[in-house]
This record gives C-alpha cells, structure tokens and sequence, in this order.
C-alpha cells in the first residue's frame, strides 16, 4: 500500500472512532478506560463518548462532556446480555444490574401470550428486557394446566393432533408479535410427541425464530433435537449444557460441533454452578417414591437452606416451590466454561419475592469474571467477556435487528455498558443466602444513561427498553 493510501487508511479509522464529539458536546464520556471490545478486538485505554442512547465516540484523546465518569483502571465492556432469565421484575433487574447485565431475556419458558407480556414489563425498566413464544405455557393453556409457571398435571401429558395444532398456532402468534425466540422445555412436558415438536420447530423457522431447548434428558435427547432442528429449518439453542450434559458433557458439547461443522446453526449456553434449580412440583421429580434415601439429601430447600429427607422432600412437594439440586462436579462445569462454544447466561429463577433464590440469579456473571476468569483461570478475560456480549447479541440479531447494535463498543451502538475492577469483581450471593449483591461492577449504563454509579443503583432510572422482533401485520 502507498504511503498517501496508509495515509487515507488512517484517516478513515480515525473518523471511524473519533467522529462526532468535536461539533457538539458529548451528554457523558467515559474516561481513561480499559475499553474491551470482544467483536473488533480492541482491547486498549480509550475515551468512549455517548451522546442520548448511542456512542458516538471511541477515541485516544480527550472527550469534553457534560458529565464524566473516570473509569482509570477499570475495564469498559458492553453491558452483559442474559439469554436465559426468569426472573422479570423491578427488584429482580436491581440484582441483574449489579451483576453488570443490561438485557436480560426470557428464553426457556417464554410465554403463551407475547402481546400481553410486553404490555405488562414496560415501558420503563431498569434493563432491557424480552420473552419467547413459549411451547411449555402453551401447553398448560391448551391442555387445561393449572399450575404456576411449568406444568403440574395435564399440560405434562400427551395432546391430541387437534390440540398439538392448537398449540403452535398459539406459538406461531406469539412469533408474529415479535417475541424474540422460541422456548422449548422437554424436560417438563415428557409426553410432547415428536411429531409436535417438529411442528414448532418448523414455525419457528418460517419466522427466522432460534429455538431455545432445555432438553428431555441424556444424549438422545439432544440427537433428536438436532435432527428437528435440521428437518424444520430453524435455528438451535441448547439452554445450560452444563446441567443437561453433567459428567457427560464434553460429549454433549461434541455433538454441537459436529452439527456446526456440518452446517447448522446450534449454539449453546452454560451457567457457572454445580447445582441448578426449579420447581419441586415439576416433572423432574415425577417418580420420587422409588428413589433411594441417599437422593434426597442432595436436594436443598431454596427458602430455608435445608438439605432435604424423603418426608421433608414430601412436605415440600405438596406445597410447592424451588428446589435446589447438587448434581454436578467443577470439573465438568469448568469443561463447560472453557468451551468455544457456551454463551454465559445465568437462569436466574423466579420467585414469589421478587428476589433470586439461586445464586445465580444474583452474581452468575461477577462469579464467571471472579471466580473463573482472575482465580483459576479457566478462561482469559476477553473470552469471558465474549460469551457475555457479543456471543448471545449474535445469537438474536438475524431476528432482531436491534441486537446488531448491542454487545458491541463502536461508534453507532446502543450505549449498553459495564465498567468493572477486575482485581475485586466477585459474586457474593451463596445457596443459603441467594439476596446478595455482586461487587466489583462499579457503573452501568442502559441506553446511555447510567443506572448503576459508584457501585450503586441509581434511584428512580428506568431506561430500559423492549427487545423484540418486528411485529408482522395480520395478512
């Protein structure tokens, strides 16, 4: 290349990081930061420059604005996106946002009426927030189910060819008013034939839809569900490969590949926990009178801590409730983690107080940068940060347009950020006492306006915006 071309080259890239902020002064600039951005590599001290919802500048030099946050020894990432959430409330995104997460997403379960939904969570929330057309909510609203959040009676059982139809015409609705993905729970419907799961997977791909599976269990399942996958022509999701694959995951994780390598679309997701959770008066636990006594004691009540006995297990299942399992090893968790191929996602779980439960729905990802990226090493930080930002807004964005623009620290993106001390970021929450805020994550910003300074919450900030497909007009 000739000199002059180097020259114009350079130019170019300058505008390209510099542009805007000199006519007009900046609303917020963050100073003298580490600036990691996973999608272009950059990985250097920089002044980042937002001017209402965007950035506008990503700059060696000075930025003049009317309010600056000092970020000097601090890393400057994209704002954590979580495909995997349950918990949707005020209180539950006061733990998220503290966790460094701007978006956070219902993608599992979903819900069987995807209007109502978002008429409901906005506008106005601390993050931004989405849901899937849900398969495990409408079953349980076609089958005459009951029970509050996954089925407890007949939505687990087996539909007719009419209410199978009934069913992902209700999914096929929920696609057409935009909901971000589908949510698929095998495990909690084990009598879903798989005719009828075909059938969704052939709805979502006529909608450009990912289908985010928690699978029926062990290898087979996970075959079975690729070749739906292939056959109807959508994209795959595998929900937290660490808990469906156990022990076995490196197998699991090697059957992802190999479809990849072979063409299709299947990513996957993991959580950084040895145990999971969810309801006790779920289908996992279908069966529990022939289990041995030794089982229950790796089962933990959620709301008082207690490891449970074959009659507290009884008491508990009647009432109803979380349940936390002890089912996995950190050796097989950190096989999950160190993989290419997992997006961190943190299936923080609901509950009737609005507060996390599980650990997870606290500091799963303070945990993963703590934890496992500055303690053991079982990732670098920029890979960590991969999996957290650009990884899951690359899952969604042939749906939704607006994931193009978040995930990322460029010129033009939304103003979705995370400024943390790697040295001291840590997750707090334990299995006794889910409620406890992350440390370390010290400013967050949500479509440019800060919602966490100083390592608190900002009080009375609701900029959080809805995640959501383009609405498809009736034909």
């Amino acid at each position: 290349m000739s000199t002059w071309r180097m020259a114009v080259a350079g130019l170019g890239l300058a505008a390209a990081f510099a542009a805007p902020a000199g006519a007009q002064r900046l609303d917020l600039v963050i100073a003298n930061g580490r600036v990691i951005d996973p999608e272009s590599g950059l990985n250097a001290v920089r002044n980042v420059g937002i001017r209402g919802d965007r950035i506008v500048a990503v700059s060696r030099g000075p930025l003049i604005g009317r309010d600056t946050i000092d970020a000097r020894g601090l890393i400057v990432s994209p704002g954590f996106i979580d495909l995997h959430r349950h918990a949707h409330g005020d209180n539950s995104y006061r733990y998220q946002v503290r966790d460094g997460v701007t978006t956070a997403l219902e993608l599992e379960v979903g819900t069987a009426d995807v209007e109502a939904w978002y008429r409901q969570a906005g506008p106005g929330r601390l993050v931004n927030y989405g849901v899937a057309a849900g398969h495990i909510p409408a079953r349980m609203r076609v089958l005459g189910d009951s029970g509050v959040f996954l089925p407890t009676g007949p939505g687990k059982g087996r539909a007719t060819v009419p209410q199978a139809q009934e069913i992902v015409d209700l999914i096929e609705t929920g696609l057409r008013q935009g909901a971000v993905s589908v949510g698929m729970g095998l495990a909690y419907t084990p009598e879903a034939t798989s005719v009828e799961m075909l059938q969704i997977f052939r709805a979502a791909g006529r909608h450009r839809a990912s289908v985010h599976v928690h699978l029926g269990g062990g290898m087979s399942s996970l075959v079975e569900i690729i070749g739906a996958a292939a056959v109807g022509g959508a994209p795959l999701h595998v929900v937290h490969v660490n808990s469906t694959g156990g022990s076995n995951v490196a197998y699991f994780l090697e059957a992802i590949d190999d479809a990849r390598r072979h063409g299709m679309d299947v990513t996957t997701e993991a959580y950084p926990y040895t145990a999971g959770a969810t309801m006790i008066q779920s289908a996992l636990y279908d069966g529990w009178e022939n289990w041995p006594d030794e089982r229950f004691g790796s089962l933990q009540w959620a709301a008082t801590g207690e490891r449970l006995t074959r009659e507290t297990f009884r008491k508990y299942r009647a009432q109803g409730g979380s349940v936390i399992s002890h089912g996995n090893t950190e050796e097989a968790l950190a096989v999950a983690l160190a993989s290419p191929l997992t997006i961190i996602a943190s299936d923080g779980g609901r509950s009737e107080r609005d507060a996390p439960t599980h650990p997870r729905a606290a500091g799963a990802f303070a945990r993963v940068l703590g934890r496992y990226v500055r303690e053991r090493g079982t990732l670098s930080l920029v890979e960590a940060l991969r999996k957290m930002t650009i990884a899951p807004a690359k899952r969604l964005e042939g749906r939704v347009p607006s994931m193009k623009d978040r995930g990322r620290i460029r010129v033009g993106a939304f103003a979705d950020i995370a400024v943390f001390d790697s040295a001291t970021v840590i997750d707090k929450a334990t299995y006794e006492n889910a409620a406890i805020f992350s440390e370390g994550i010290l400013f967050v910003l949500v479509n440019g306006t800060p919602v966490v300074r100083a390592g608190e919450i900002v009080p009375g900030r609701t900029p959080g915006r809805a995640i959501r497909a383009p609405i498809e007009q009736p034909k």
